[in-house]
């Protein structure tokens, strides 16, 4: 150990000497540059904890970098194109600075590349947590943060590499799937006009709306179409152009739709646009997601809501009692937006 005599004061040497580090090392760690040269935390807390038994004045930044504490929230997501993803950003965001902590969210376009760069990056400016949201394969990234020894946590859609936190997706396609049949049922028309639009093909959210669709018919010893669910993808585009086949083949729009998410709903309005109001005003419509616009639309429309406020406060209690080997998945449950709750409770009091 170095000598610690009255006058003497101590050295980046005498630092070197008591932890076996080299110098260069040393002063990157008190001049707080360490993180930047790849220098291990546990090698930067030894050599500050050295420093301050031998007496020397250490940097008060390499004091705060030893903290790990860069007061950073990071959370990456598909794009904030609908309702459901802005207010997942937005939910995040207001929690985030609710705990004194300053969020960031990027939109990655579903790019895996970009997913991969954009993790890399935040982790690079020390990010003390990372939300995941809406990546079909988070294992990537799970293993990134893992090796950086930061809390990831999976949101809408589950992953094997860390918690998750997601809607429940089967029993609200099946809670709206029950709607529609009724409203079916009500107006004299067969259910197994009732078709399900969009979303992909093996991805766990659409999967699991498949699910919750077909369980609605068997729970009524009832069995949809062979053709009622097409899985043509998330974008109005698509949408439309399934829609528009569909229309060519039935002479007219099929009586019973139930949109798999805002953005092909969308498509399914660019396309009525051009049809009569009697020829749109016909079919039993829903959406398993929400957005207000839709109380403007001249067609009745029930939405499915996911609850984003519960989904990210799941997803912080994860963080906060984080553990690496948990992969724990909690399924938040959904509900209806307000205006069928209100249509409702309406024909409540109408009875």
């Amino acid at each position: 150990m170095a000598s610690n005599k009255p006058g003497r004061k101590s050295t980046i040497y005498d630092i070197a000497k008591a932890t076996g580090s080299s110098t260069a090392t040393v002063s990157m760690v008190l001049n707080g540059t360490w993180a930047r040269y790849r220098i291990k935390e546990a090698t930067a807390d030894r050599i500050l904890e050295s420093a301050r038994k031998l007496g020397y004045n250490v940097n008060m930044k390499a004091r705060g970098l030893r903290l790990s504490r860069s007061g950073l929230a990071g959370m990456v997501l598909p794009h904030y194109r609908n309702r459901f993803f802005a207010g997942l950003a937005q939910t995040f965001e207001d929690q985030a600075r609710s705990r004194g902590l300053c969020p960031i969210v990027v939109g990655t376009q579903r790019d895996p590349a970009v997913e991969v760069s954009v993790t890399e990056t935040l982790l690079s400016q020390r990010v003390e947590l990372l939300f995941i949201a809406g990546v079909r394969n988070p294992a990537p990234l799970n293993a990134l943060c893992a090796a950086a020894g930061v809390p990831s946590i999976n949101v809408d859609l589950p992953g094997d590499g860390a918690p998750s936190v997601v809607s429940d997706n089967r029993g609200g396609a099946r809670a709206i799937t029950d709607v529609l049949i009724d409203k079916l049922i009500a107006r004299g028309e067969s259910p197994d006009e009732l078709i399900l639009l969009g979303g992909i093909a093996g991805e766990y959210a659409t999967e699991m709306r498949i699910a919750g669709f077909r369980d609605a018919f068997e729970a009524r010893r009832i069995a949809p179409a062979p053709d009622a669910v097409e899985s043509c993808g998330y974008n109005a585009a698509s949408a439309q152009r399934a829609l528009a086949a569909r229309h060519a083949r039935l002479g007219r729009l099929p009586s019973g739709l139930l949109m798999n998410s805002i953005t092909a709903f969308e498509g399914l309005v660019q396309f009525t646009s051009s049809l009569s109001p009697e020829a749109w005003k016909s079919a039993v419509v829903g959406c398993f997601d929400w957005d207000p616009f839709a109380a403007h639309l001249s067609f009745d429309v029930t939405m499915l809501r996911q609850d984003v406020q519960t989904i990210i406060s799941e997803a912080f209690a994860l963080a906060d009692h984080h553990d690496p080997a948990d992969r724990t998945v909690v399924i938040v449950p959904t509900g209806f937006g307000k205006m069928y709750e209100e249509a409702e409770q309406t024909k409540e009091f109408d009875r």
